[in-house]
């Protein structure tokens, strides 16, 4: 049996980060339970400060009571005023406050005014409100410390647990299940990284880069499981010699006037160098069609190739307006510039999240573990309620590249399980899609007598390759509910030839069972009825319409 723990310390902080104009989800000093407020607050507060609480409590009280008010009425809300003072701040504390004492006899006196009221000359309104209070107080015992189940209930306890469970209820999207693309992620043996280092002008040695190919290297070996291999390749690219590139990059190329609302509430407009991913994207496929910019495994079933390309230019640029790389269909595209210090639109305590454009190896990780197996950003969950993605910043944490709030590039052996659980979910659908798609061929096949012995000779072979399926499947099952997903992700491969193998046996007896029909039955059946010869008659007769022979026309000079 295994166990995982997660630990949520709720006394640190206070923290806030996310984008620096807010917005849904951003990370506040109240996004998690605040023990110094809530069940903290009973033991801290003094003699003073709960005297200014209780006046507070009166004046938020008493500014709802109208003009046209009864005695009775006063009464009420002053109870309320005890009422709400008293869960907060009477019960559970190991020090009583004098308030709380003075508030006890005067609950004595309201007591006694109120018997007043419902044994006077009161018209019935008011007796009635006054019994009602009788009741309320009678029931409280608000200032008595006793065992009663009722006595335990307190505000700032009930307050604490409702927003630890909707804390932990967050937990269950990001941590247990996080979200990821929505596309399908197979397993491959082997990964091949094709790194594309585009220069304004030409470069003769890859060492005379302004980038750390060390460092990337490493980044990207960390997407990879332990059943995997990685290969490398470096090509390196110039605008000013390769006319159709130099197109493409033009192309792409914009400047937009991107408003800043900066962490000091600061207005501020400016002009912001960009790359459209889109264009881009269209015209780098354009040359990769060609052939000019494709890898050597672009057509191996056991290797995926990722293409990177890293464009390096000397002014500050970035890919639609806001991101330094970003996973697109078929390829990974990173920008890199001479800034090393560009104010995001990020912020951490209140201070602006500073970029090093100058080393966009962070962002170009986290962008290939979302081309490779659907990783996204920490923030990003899925809301099944509203049917759409949404941020949550509580989550983005962590010395990982999904995380805002660090520097870290390599991934977690816990992002590591989630790439294994998607190549798992991604190659299991796939195989029950195959073998009821096999399986409905079979059930639609029209079955004759003349077949049976053909299809019994095919039998055993179909049963055989549908239980190796199934043996498959409860060993991955087995293996994933024991958290060993590295071994279930080995089986990967021999599902999907096993799946295959059974869906080509069925093929093949169906394709078996057609000659038997079509040729070996040697006669048509035709159903004749009352229809059938009016239908013959009528085709015979346009026919003869249509084909008789026609008298020749004279000739006339």
């Amino acid at each position: 049996m295994y166990t995982t723990f997660a630990f949520v310390d709720l006394s640190a902080g206070p923290f806030s980060w996310g984008p620096a104009v807010g917005g849904d989800g951003v990370r506040t000093e109240l996004s998690l339970p605040n023990i110094a407020k809530t069940v903290g607050a009973v033991a801290e507060v003094t003699e003073e400060e709960a005297e200014e609480r209780l006046q507070d409590t009166i004046r938020e009280r008493f500014s709802s009571v109208g003009e046209d008010y009864h005695a009775v009425d006063i009464l009420l809300a002053e109870i309320d005023v005890y009422e709400l003072f008293a869960f907060k701040h009477c019960m559970g504390r190991r020090v009583e406050l004098a308030l709380c004492k003075e508030l006890e006899e005067r609950m004595h006196d309201l007591k006694n005014e109120l018997e007043g009221y419902n044994n006077g000359d009161s018209d019935e309104i008011n007796k009635k409100k006054a019994l009602d209070a009788l009741k309320r107080v009678e029931k409280w015992n608000l200032f008595k410390d006793t065992s009663e189940e009722h006595h335990n209930y307190t505000v700032a306890r009930d307050s604490f647990l409702a927003h630890l469970g909707s804390t932990l209820w967050g937990s269950m999207r990001h941590v247990i299940a996080p979200s990821v693309s929505h596309s399908a992620y197979h397993y491959y043996e082997k990964l091949s990284f094709q790194l594309y280092f585009v220069t304004q002008e030409k470069v003769r040695n890859i060492n005379q880069l302004p980038v750390n190919v060390k460092s990337i290297k490493e980044g990207l070996s960390s997407l990879l499981l332990r059943s995997q291999k990685s290969m490398f390749s470096q090509h390196m690219l110039s605008l000013s010699e390769e006319p159709a590139l130099m197109m493409a990059f033009s192309m792409a190329r914009r400047a937009a006037a991107v408003p800043l609302l900066l962490v000091n509430g600061t207005y501020r407009s400016t002009v912001r160098t960009y790359l459209d991913s889109a264009i881009l994207q269209h015209q780098l496929q354009r040359l990769s069609e060609r052939g000019s910019l494709k890898g050597e495994h672009s057509n191996h079933r056991s290797t995926l190739e990722v293409p990177v390309f890293w464009f390096i230019h000397s002014e500050p640029l970035l890919l639609d307006k806001h991101y330094q790389a970003k996973a697109l269909s078929n390829m990974v595209v990173v920008v890199q510039s001479d800034a090393n210090s560009w104010e995001s639109h990020l912020q951490c305590n209140g201070r602006s999240i500073l970029w090093d454009l100058r080393k966009p190896v962070k962002a170009a990780i986290a962008a290939s573990a979302e081309y490779v197996a659907g990783l996204l950003p920490s923030h990003l969950v899925y809301s099944s309620a509203h049917e759409t993605a949404f941020e949550d910043w509580t989550w983005s944490v962590g010395c990982n590249p999904l995380s805002i709030n660090s520097k870290g590039w390599r991934l977690s052996e816990f992002q590591q399980d989630v790439i294994a659980r998607n190549y798992i979910i991604t190659a299991v659908e796939e195989s029950i899609q195959v073998v009821n798609s096999a399986i409905q061929r079979l059930i639609t096949e029209r079955t004759t007598e003349q077949g049976f012995k053909i299809f019994k000779t095919q039998e055993g072979v179909m049963v055989e390759k549908y239980n190796s399926v199934v043996n498959l499947w409860r060993r991955v099952a087995v293996m994933s509910k024991g958290l060993r997903y590295g071994d279930a992700v080995k089986l990967m491969s021999l599902l999907e030839d096993a799946s295959n193998g059974f869906s080509r046996a069925v093929n093949s007896t169906i394709s078996s069972l057609h000659p038997v029909q079509c040729a070996r039955e040697r006669k048509l059946d035709v159903q004749l009825d009352l229809t059938t010869l009016p239908a013959f008659i009528a085709v015979f007769g346009l026919l003869w319409f249509l084909l008789r022979p026609r008298r020749p026309k004279p000739k006339i000079n």
